[in-house]
């Protein structure tokens, strides 16, 4: 059973950094994909950021520049780093997973088009 596991949410002000972890288990894909969502409320799951096996990364133009995705193949970890936030940044983020291919951009959370964390509140003040 594939499980994901965030840490590292928070609260911090605008301009601040946070950085958010995931740790896989019960892998057993040969080439996974790993990424994050973000979801405010009343809206789907928007991509954020994702990596593959290979190191390859996409970022949503809203972060893109801020935001920096990295991965520690030895931990199965996958690392959001987060700086210069802003109040729009705030959201509930996803860790998401897939065996192969390419995320959504846009999805219903928790839909099967992925494996899921739980989730991490971030809530960034003016």
């Amino acid at each position: 059973e594939v499980q994901l596991v965030e840490s590292g949410g928070g609260s911090v002000q605008t301009g601040g950094s946070l950085r958010l972890s995931c740790t896989a288990s019960g892998f057993t894909f040969d080439d996974p994909i790993m990424g994050w969502y973000r979801q405010t409320p009343g809206n789907e799951c928007e991509l954020v950021s994702s990596i593959t096996s290979s190191g390859r990364t996409y970022y949503s133009a809203s972060v893109k520049g801020r935001f920096t995705i990295s991965q520690d193949n030895a931990k199965n970890t996958v690392y959001l780093q987060m700086n210069n936030l802003k109040p729009e940044d705030s959201a509930v983020y996803y860790c998401a997973a897939r065996g192969a291919g390419d995320f959504w951009y846009r999805v219903v959370c928790d839909s099967r088009t992925a494996y899921w964390g739980k989730g991490a509140q971030v809530t960034i003040s003016a």
